[in-house]
């Protein structure tokens, strides 16, 4: 008689089926953006001023699908799983949507022919190579709150980040009257500007929250040697203060708002791989 498999085996196994489900929605949330990226560079190649309607109406039906492939790659039903891999699609996620909404007032749509590329290859990453972790977590309501309100905020300003990166590239091929190629796709430069802006405060915003609702939460963030992620979060929190403050009252701009946005993003790195590396490296020795 063949011996049973162990429950933990039979569970893993249940696991593995069951996360499968999280396949459906992102095949057709690829296929979605692809036929908005194809249609975006034929609007392109024909040089027309706006894209076709049906290309924020798959953008959109791309953006549901990419919601529920998102949540169902990290909400697995054992606790939730935190992997790389699974999270990248949330990032991504939340860039389209800010950008999509942002189009809606401003010619923006041509943003998506860098940004959905991108988009693509983190939904084919979620696809084959979010394989089951076993670091699945059990969370309250409060402190997963808290978690995805810090996801949100850190991948509007990384977004903020890619934004002003592009930015300052734009303005230096535009002062050296190179307007072709890259240059051409981008909005017009003060657009461009604004929307770094609006990225900005609304990413201030989602940290400010998820700062707050860290506090509220998260007990004993001491004991959980969670210090090193609250400073740091909070020395960000000031940058992009700063800048907010100084765009508001001094009309920072330009390469100044590159500077301190380039700054504010650095400790949002140093708080969460810094965080990483203490817990992982330092105190695990």
């Amino acid at each position: 008689m063949l011996a049973k498999p162990p429950l933990q085996t039979l569970t893993y196994a249940l696991y593995i089926r069951i996360a499968a489900k999280h396949a459906m929605p992102i095949t057709l949330t690829l296929a979605l953006y692809c036929s908005a990226w194809f249609l975006l560079i034929r609007s392109l190649k024909q040089r027309k001023s706006q894209p076709p309607i049906i290309v924020p109406v798959l953008l959109a039906l791309a953006l549901a699908c990419h919601a529920y492939g998102a949540y169902s790659l990290i909400a697995t039903p054992y606790g939730y799983d935190f992997n790389l891999f699974r999270i990248a699609p949330l990032f991504f996620w939340v860039a389209n949507l800010l950008v999509l909404a942002s189009s809606i007032r401003k010619p923006l749509y041509n943003m998506f022919v860098l940004l959905l590329p991108f988009t693509a290859l983190s939904l084919l990453c979620a696809l084959f190579f979010a394989s089951a972790s076993h670091n699945v977590i059990q969370l309250s309501g409060g402190v997963l709150t808290h978690i995805v309100l810090s996801i949100f905020a850190y991948s509007t300003l990384t977004i903020a980040t890619i934004h002003a990166l592009i930015l300052s590239y734009q303005n230096n091929q535009l002062h050296n009257r190179h307007a072709g190629g890259l240059v051409r796709l981008l909005p017009p430069l003060q657009t461009m500007e604004a929307l770094l802006f609006e990225l900005l405060w609304t990413g201030q915003i989602l940290l400010t929250v998820a700062i707050a609702s860290g506090a509220i939460f998260v007990d004993n963030m001491m004991a959980q040697h969670l210090a090193h992620k609250s400073v740091f979060s909070a020395l960000a929190w000031l940058t992009y203060s700063v800048l907010l403050w100084g765009r508001h009252q001094l009309g920072w701009r330009g390469n100044i708002a590159v500077r301190w946005t380039l700054a504010g993003f650095g400790f949002l790195i140093l708080a969460y791989f810094g965080s990483k590396f203490v817990l992982e490296v330092l105190l695990s020795k």
